[in-house]
């Protein structure tokens, strides 16, 4: 599975609306609005990496009020919960 985050540049009277939207597209986990440089960060997950231009390039790039995108592919995942769920197992990280 490949996970990626995508921040996302909105017009600023439709960040509810564009959120809605992309959280309803396929591959899409969660929707965060935020502060800072960007409006929104979304969670991709999808099984290769030929599938992110479906998803991104394709369909959340082109949602009505979405400006710029910018994307960051996942290597590796860190949990909390996984690491204290390991810990418990007795398996050495």
């Amino acid at each position: 599975m490949i996970t990626a985050l995508v921040s996302i540049v909105v017009e600023s009277s439709r960040i509810p609306e564009v959120a809605e939207a992309i959280v309803d597209l396929e591959g899409i986990e969660q929707v965060y609005s935020v502060t800072g440089d960007v409006d929104l960060i979304a969670v991709v997950r999808v099984r290769a990496h030929e599938d992110l231009a479906g998803v991104i390039a394709d369909q959340l790039s082109k949602v009505t009020g979405v400006l710029d995108t910018s994307t960051n592919i996942a290597f590796k995942t860190y949990s909390k919960r996984d690491l204290d769920a390991a810990f418990d197992l007795g398996i050495d990280g």
